[in-house]
């Protein structure tokens, strides 16, 4: 029986707007308080940094995309330049931290409702789930537009954020933590107020601020134009890097001096508050409800195209390859849905240690699929020379700076086994990776 394909009906305006979606989300609405109380100011270096190391994976993913026709993702280039038992792994690897990450999104769901609603959690999560489900069922069209809306609210709200923050500069206004002015940066400790220690131990929640990046790469098999539309969106992530993280970080630490903002609350909501909105509290609420909506969508489309991958190329089962009338990989989606709704018992059962574990494993995860991206990089230069020399979207700096980025995500490891609160996943994790080779091993018997 001949493979079914997918349909490419992603327009260039989805595309731009999964990258967008794909770089901001409840790593930084959520996340960035936990991280500024680790770093302080230095924050925005660290957010800096590994934006940049992911701007030259996308590089050298889109180069490869784009050298061969048939890619439908960076886990067939894995299997192409390193072999099958890559394709295999990273397939299997990438599935399980977007599972990982969607567990806590769609739980976050639940509590963020539950801001306006009196209700059990686990109701508006399940809801949601559902309602997901049924849009993603019905086409591909449908995720881009849904991506294109959600990620449109974020971008809103960081323009909206920026925009007040520049004009309470220029004034110099007062609010109750001080005046906002550039001084807070360095006025209450300095750059580094917690010395180079904290600023190493933000890492990793800045890595996962960054998870879902890569799922222009995933989508390059529904993009009606990829030769185009690839190149496009990801030769803009460093401006969204530079406006988005940065010049979000940057206006919120202007407005509040870091000792002000804590774990426990999201520096957005923190800000808006301040600056006498008194309506605040209730819409970035809806942000980071429709942000982690968005990351669970996201969640949802990339685990079921992943099963489909891993299932065409015969590292699954066959039935995950198979299409509805949508040219939607429906049972790869509704597999993956019914794990998402079983990880909302381990949310209910560990709710204090949930989203940290998880994290953490989804950092891990997303680490090594980067990691492999860039190898399988290095790899193609040396085995493909010819597809390199007339490629058009050239991966710049490389195969050096391959070498460069994968040492910073080694370090970004290391840094991880010194920290109490990612100790735990990080020695749990290679657990997975030992069972996925296990059971590669075992198939090729």
């Amino acid at each position: 029986m001949a493979r079914q394909e997918l349909k490419r009906d992603l327009a260039n305006r989805h595309v731009q707007l999964i990258a967008i979606g794909g770089t901001i989300g409840t790593g930084l609405f959520l996340g960035s308080g936990k991280a500024i109380q680790l770093a302080g100011p230095s924050i925005i270096f660290a957010y800096l940094i590994v934006g940049i190391a992911v701007f030259f994976v996308m590089r050298a993913l889109g180069e490869m995309l784009l050298a061969k026709a048939g890619y439908q993702s960076f886990t067939d280039i894995a299997g192409d330049y390193l072999g099958p038992w890559a394709a295999f792994v990273t397939g299997w690897t990438y599935w399980f931290c977007w599972i990982m990450t969607a567990m806590a999104d769609i739980i976050a769901v639940g509590v963020y409702v539950r801001y306006w609603f009196d209700i059990p959690q686990w109701v508006p999560a399940i809801v949601c789930l559902v309602i997901l489900l049924g849009l993603n069922l019905l086409t591909v069209k449908l995720f881009g537009e849904l991506e294109f809306w959600f990620a449109l609210i974020k971008v809103i709200t960081i323009l909206a954020l920026i925009a007040i923050g520049v004009i309470l500069l220029i004034i110099g206004f007062k609010t109750d933590a001080g005046t906002v002015s550039v001084h807070n940066l360095w006025e209450h400790g300095g750059l580094f107020p917690n010395g180079v220690s904290g600023f190493l131990l933000s890492f990793q929640m800045v890595v996962f601020a960054f998870v879902g990046v890569e799922l222009v790469g995933v989508s390059a098999a529904e993009t009606a134009n990829p030769q185009k539309n690839i190149p496009s969106a990801i030769n803009k992530i460093p401006l969204r890097i530079l406006f988005f993280y940065v010049g979000a970080l940057f206006i919120l630490l202007c407005i509040n001096p870091w000792t002000e903002l804590n774990a426990a609350e999201s520096p957005f909501v923190k800000t808006f508050r301040l600056v006498g909105i008194p309506i605040a509290a209730g819409i970035i609420n809806f942000v980071v409800l429709t942000s982690a909506a968005s990351a669970c969508n996201s969640g949802m489309f990339s685990t079921s195209r992943i099963l489909y991958n891993l299932s065409s190329n015969g590292q699954a089962p066959s039935i995950f390859a198979k299409l509805n009338k949508n040219h939607v990989p429906s049972t790869s989606l509704w597999v993956s849905t019914l794990v998402l709704s079983g990880g909302a018992l381990l949310s209910k059962l560990i709710p204090e240690q949930a989203f940290g574990i998880v994290t953490t494993i989804s950092a891990i995860c997303f680490i090594w699929v980067w990691g492999i991206i860039l190898v399988s990089h290095v790899n193609y230069q040396k085995t493909r020379p010819h597809l390199h020399a007339k490629s058009k979207f050239k991966a710049p700096l490389t195969p050096f700076i391959n070498y460069v980025v994968l040492t910073l995500f080694a370090l970004i490891l290391i840094i991880m086994l010194f920290a109490e609160e990612t100790r735990p996943a990080l020695l749990l994790t290679p657990l997975w990776f030992i069972g996925l080779f296990a059971i590669y091993g075992a198939r090729r018997r």
